[in-house]
């Protein structure tokens, strides 16, 4: 409505005043300003439960977990018996995708096969993220001698890459240790990519560190008796520790492509392990015949969705816990 006072106005310099109906102070009132306030994780957790990523990624890592867990429910084949018989033979009733060179059904062993590649992601994600967080939350509150052997350390393996490290240690271990089993063959993974990974955490985490060690709820824990271990421990690592997990996130699917990648390269687990990347890579001489390539796509598909399903959920989490990826 217009403006009621009686000053001359100018034709376009009319003032104009909002009904009271109209402005968001009835909401700004209403507001408990009494109750605690909600933590960064639960506010998170509220904006991501409202994204169509976030529960798209859930929907398929929800179904891969069920698969590792329950296998028999998707096929009655055993994945490790194969009739040369069978070789490259196309479907029929019980096997959805025909048989591999080998003449082993290609859907069991799709199957079967993501427990190790799964497997291999989720135990080295669990170490380089224990040993990057440690590392960097040590680095950035105690600094100094800490600081510097630590950052030092990290940059020569961070110079190092990534499979390229870990073909070398893998091919030392094969030569030295060469029957290991599964879980020996699957730890032999973990630690050569956890070796040259920690170093991204590490400089991410101190970076975080740097940042919250300086706000004041730190000076307020500090002044009421909290001692440094517990400061770090309680307050400066919980506030600091948003973008690690992110980056954890996102790097299990690169952690897996990483598996599939060396395993294809005959470095990675043994052949007698089932893997998709065992699987892709005695599949590459179909890429070359351009016949049956449907023995190569069902694990690389089951490959690709996967690690989709990692990045979308480390996306949905990195605009729940970053502001400014909101605004964007």
């Amino acid at each position: 409505m217009p403006d009621s006072t009686n000053k001359p106005q100018r034709p376009g310099q009319e003032r104009f005043v909002a009904p009271l109906d109209e402005t968001p102070l009835a909401a700004i009132d209403n507001v408990d300003i009494e109750r605690a306030p909600e933590s960064q994780w639960k506010e998170a957790w509220k904006r991501m439960r409202r994204s169509p990523m976030f529960w798209s990624s859930v929907t398929i890592l929800a179904f891969l977990a069920v698969v590792i867990a329950f296998p028999q429910l998707f096929t009655s084949a055993d994945p490790r018996y194969a009739q040369l018989s069978d070789s490259l033979e196309p479907a029929r009733e019980g096997h959805p995708f025909g048989f591999t060179k080998q003449g082993a059904d290609v859907w069991a062993r799709t199957v079967y096969g993501a427990r190790a590649s799964v497997a291999v992601g989720l135990l080295t994600t669990i170490i380089f993220v224990v040993v990057g967080v440690v590392t960097g939350a040590v680095a950035a509150y105690y600094g100094k001698f800490a600081d510097t052997v630590i950052s030092r350390t990290s940059d020569i393996f961070f110079s190092i890459p990534l499979l390229l490290g870990c073909i070398v240690v893998v091919s030392v271990i094969n030569n030295t240790w060469p029957d290991r089993g599964f879980w020996g063959s699957v730890l032999v993974i973990v630690l050569a990519l956890s070796l040259f990974a920690w170093p991204q955490i590490t400089r991410q985490m101190r970076a975080a560190v740097l940042e919250v060690k300086n706000l004041e709820f730190v000076d307020a824990a500090r002044a009421i008796g909290a001692s440094g271990r517990a400061n770090l421990v309680r307050h400066i690592v919980p506030n600091a520790i948003g973008p690690v997990i992110v980056t954890a996130t996102i790097s299990l699917g690169v952690f897996i492509v990483s598996e599939a990648t060396l395993s294809f390269l005959g470095l990675g687990l043994p052949s007698n392990v089932m893997s998709w990347g065992n699987d892709i890579a005695a599949a590459e001489v179909q890429i070359r015949s351009g016949e049956n390539l449907r023995v190569l796509m069902v694990p690389s598909v089951a490959l690709a969705v996967t690690v989709l399903g990692f990045i979308l959920l480390g996306e949905a989490v990195r605009e729940a816990l970053d502001p400014k990826a909101r605004k964007k």
